[in-house]
């Protein structure tokens, strides 16, 4: 129960649900199997697996949920060879070339031929709700599929209104200025080693991992207009990640002193303990180090006038 990278939301109006009645509107949307012909599905499934029967699992404000998301994988290679045969097949057997809408008819009746067939993929996805934050954050690499989650919790409750978390300073402004400028670093900011370049015209993107950030090369690359849309950076004793220029936050690795901690925690073999263990743990470190970022970052953008809650941790 560790995530991996992280899309923040803002949540504005949050509905104040008790939890049975959240694990109810969830039970609703449980997830069910892929029927012959469906293309994909996605519905809400226990965030502790086998081990527990729950769909919601919330402590002291925070709520976590877990998104199951199947589709057939059916290759369009497959399908083309498939149709070419049958299109060659017909052309040979009626002594005619086939028109176009007949090849589409074509290509449509072997889709739904071969989909109940097609091999099919699973994938979880975790979505922390912090109840007390009005904070959203989806664990996904991918802005989309994170969206996707959304919509599904949307549905689930009838409406939801987030929008992306966003700072009074733009992110590849601010990371362009700590990368170049060491004395512009927050004291408690960590540089990483690893960059991503972006030039304003055709130049391209430049990648470097492993490698010294305030090297002269580094340098020169910013002088000579390129500015940071990726950048590896950590909070010590907490986490360290990288950084992209839309407030995502990903490759996350937490600390060791924290990992340390979860472990030695006594769950007395109980899954469903060590997994709540391990949220709690996971969201104070995360819920400070999103504090900080936004700190480090002007504040919060506040577009829309809301009044949001400030971020503060938990007490310990």
């Amino acid at each position: 129960m560790w995530f991996k990278h992280l899309h923040l939301y803002r949540l504005h109006g949050a509905p104040d649900l008790a939890t049975a009645t959240l694990e109810e509107a969830l039970g609703e949307q449980a997830f069910r199997p892929l029927g012959g012909s469906e293309p994909r599905r996605i519905g809400w499934c226990p965030p502790a697996g086998r081990a527990g029967t729950q769909l919601l699992h919330e402590l002291q404000g925070q709520r976590l949920m877990t998104a199951l998301r199947q589709e057939r994988i059916l290759p369009a290679a497959v399908v083309r060879e498939e149709v070419e045969e049958r299109v060659e097949a017909l052309e040979t057997a009626e002594g005619r070339k086939l028109r176009r809408q007949e090849k589409l008819a074509l290509k449509e009746q072997v889709y739904e031929e071969l989909l109940p067939r097609a091999f099919v993929r699973s994938q979880k996805v975790e979505l922390w709700w912090d109840s007390r934050r009005a904070l959203i954050a989806v664990n996904s690499s991918s802005r989309k599929r994170a969206e996707e989650i959304l919509d599904l919790l949307r549905e689930t409750l009838g409406s939801l209104k987030v929008t992306p978390l966003a700072s009074q300073t733009l992110p590849m402004r601010a990371m362009t200025t700590w990368l170049g400028d060491p004395g512009s670093r927050p004291a408690d900011l960590v540089l990483g080693d690893q960059v991503e370049l972006k030039a304003k015209g055709d130049d391209g993107v430049l990648r470097a991992r492993q490698v010294d950030l305030d090297s002269d090369e580094i340098q020169q690359l910013l002088e000579s207009g390129r500015q940071a849309s990726k950048l590896a950076l950590s909070l010590e004793g907490r986490l360290a990640f990288v950084l992209h220029d839309d407030l995502a936050v990903k490759s996350l690795r937490f600390d060791d002193a924290l990992i340390d901690e979860a472990k030695q925690a006594d769950d007395g073999g109980d899954a469903l303990l060590r997994l709540e263990t391990d949220f709690l743990l996971m969201t104070r470190a995360l819920a400070e180090s999103i504090e900080r970022l936004l700190v480090w970052l002007g504040g919060e953008a506040n577009a829309a006038g809301d009044a949001h809650p400030v971020l503060t941790a938990d007490p310990a």
